[in-house]
């Protein structure tokens, strides 16, 4: 069976394959995950779409876990960037208008199970992710169709493209807040009746359901870039929206460091400043100040520097 086989099924007959690293009971696969066993079961997997490839996992996550995820996010949200398609640096734009931010890897041991659970599922290399996005999104708020694959150079450089993601949905949504696939082949046979919002009419579409998982592929199995992978998050109409992203790229990713050690004192993002005036050295200091193990990204502006 060559690759096109494999990426075409992933992620059910990788895990069937990959026998070594689990036990398998049925129908329930019990991947091993340091000091706990995750199980997962494929029939709570469906194929929506070969074209895009996308995948849904009914239960991916438990409501403890949802409920987790945005504990440790609420706090810390910013205004949701994108990356400009020729610098790659990321900035503020209508386009979208939630409000997000990154957890470290592994940032707990709820966070490094559902890291675990993302590779297994997949059959992607946990290096290839990037931290886990958490997002947020009020009434009105939205995400316009986009590409998750990059268009700049800065970014492919990072780790390539992102060939795959995992958008997990945190909370459920009274109305409105789908995924919406506007190049879709299955737009016009997916049949939707008035609980779905104007713009889910506009693609095929998939609804926020606490604790599902949805995963697509930005890339065919030649590492071309799908087209029919264009997304977007439909305007709130109703409640709020939480979610979380992985995204997953064809290389092993990681943001280069100016510096390696805690006495070196820099700031590594232009808006330090203004985030350290905001009071985030006190609110979000893992990211800011950092620990003896990961260096923080704005020691200048929260004056810690030795």
């Amino acid at each position: 069976m060559d690759s096109r086989h494999f990426l075409g099924f992933s992620p059910l007959i990788f895990l069937h394959l990959h026998l070594t690293s689990a036990e398998i009971n049925g129908s329930v696969i019990k991947m091993k995950t340091g000091s706990s066993s995750v199980p997962f079961d494929p029939t709570h997997v469906t194929q929506l779409s070969w074209h895009p490839r996308a995948f849904i996992y009914q239960g991916f996550l438990t409501s403890e876990e949802c409920d987790h995820l945005i504990t440790l996010a609420k706090d810390n949200l910013k205004k949701s960037m994108v990356a400009d398609n020729e610098s790659g640096k990321s900035d503020e734009s209508e386009v979208r208008t939630s409000s997000g931010m990154f957890l470290r890897k592994a940032q707990d041991e709820v966070v490094a199970d559902i890291e675990a659970w993302i590779a297994a599922w997949t059959f992607l290399p946990k290096e290839n992710g990037e931290s886990i996005q958490i997002l947020h999104y009020e009434h009105g708020q939205k995400y316009e169709p986009h590409f998750d694959y990059f268009h700049d150079k800065a970014n492919q450089q990072l780790g390539g493209h992102r060939i795959a993601t995992v958008l997990m949905y945190l909370s459920d949504v009274e109305s409105g807040g789908e995924t919406v696939f506007p190049n879709a082949d299955g737009k016009r046979t997916q049949i939707k009746d008035e609980s779905w919002s104007d713009c889910a009419k506009n693609g095929f579409a998939v609804k926020p359901r606490k604790g599902d998982a949805l995963l697509f592929f930005s890339l065919h199995p030649d590492a071309t870039t799908d087209k029919k992978s264009l997304h977007g998050s439909c305007p709130v109409i109703k409640g709020e929206k939480w979610s979380a992203t992985k995204w997953i790229h064809v290389r092993a990713f990681s943001k280069s460091r100016r510096r390696s050690s805690m006495g070196d004192c820099v700031d590594e993002n232009e808006s330090c400043p203004a985030w350290a005036k905001a009071g985030e050295c006190k609110r979000n200091p893992n990211y800011m100040v950092g620990t003896d193990a990961s260096p923080g990204y704005c020691r200048k502006s929260c004056n810690v520097c030795s």
